[in-house]
């Protein structure tokens, strides 16, 4: 029954946070100052660690197709992979360990200093006023970096699979332009944004229910990180269950 309350109150949050979105006042320079931490944290981790990750999935398509003889799929199946799963996936672990635990420190920290109950005597919103603004800086930061991390991993794996591993450049292209369709960015992008809203809600949660103490907010930041990890798994495994199901792949 707990774990029910739980994700009932998370799904409260939620609905919550999509309902004040549209309401004024905006708090349009809380959200920027949002956007701007959470890619100063994000993007040089994102960067690098998107290097090596499309690297080592080039390298390792790389040997298998010359075990069976599919060198000229190389580029495709890279490409794809870097895309469609490891973009969403690497985005979504760093803005939720990075941003989605900053957020929770700074909302549990307000919380028990008051603060946010201080804002509900004074009739403020917190979730107008502290939470909408953060959830949307997850959602923008996650789908730039889902970018960049497209951008970076097709790139580390064309350099990998041509340079160190001898392949041909024309191949790598043309693989990637015969398999590859635009429903495949948009699941990536999708995914981006999902996962965004997901590390924002769950941050902000155990941001406003701690335990007692400054170790009750050091504990809700380790729950935030593990429970986030848990969910987009989850939510990665659906989607893309889901997107195999209905969206046609593209022949040669």
């Amino acid at each position: 029954m707990r774990g029910l309350r739980q994700v009932g109150r998370v799904t409260t949050l939620a609905w919550d946070v999509l309902r004040f979105i549209p309401r004024r006042p905006f708090q349009g320079r809380e959200f920027i100052q949002q956007c701007w931490f959470f890619a100063s944290v994000t993007i040089l981790p994102t960067a690098l660690v998107a290097i090596p990750f499309g690297a080592v999935i080039a390298l390792q398509l790389g040997s298998l197709t010359q075990q069976i003889g599919a060198q000229s799929f190389i580029g495709a199946a890279s490409a794809l992979a870097i895309v469609q799963q490891a973009a969403p996936l690497i985005t979504a672990l760093l803005v939720a360990g990075a941003g989605g635990s900053a957020v929770c420190a700074d909302i549990g920290s307000r919380t028990i200093r008051e603060e946010i109950d201080a804002m509900e005597v004074l009739g403020v919103s917190p979730i107008q006023r502290l939470i909408v603004p953060r959830v949307l800086a997850c959602i923008v930061v996650a789908t730039l970096l889902n970018g960049l991390v497209s951008v970076v991993g097709v790139a580390g794996g064309y350099f990998f699979n041509v340079v160190m591993q001898g392949g041909t450049p024309g191949a790598y292209l043309s693989s990637f332009n015969a398999l590859a369709q635009l429903p495949d960015l948009w699941i990536s992008t999708i995914k981006a944004i999902l996962y965004g809203f997901v590390a924002g809600i769950i941050a902000a949660y155990r941001g406003l229910n701690p335990a007692g103490g400054p170790k009750g907010v050091g504990d809700a930041v380790n729950q935030t990180v593990v429970i986030t990890f848990l969910l987009l798994f989850a939510i990665n495994v659906v989607l893309t269950g889901l997107y195999l199901q209905i969206v046609p792949p593209k022949g040669l």
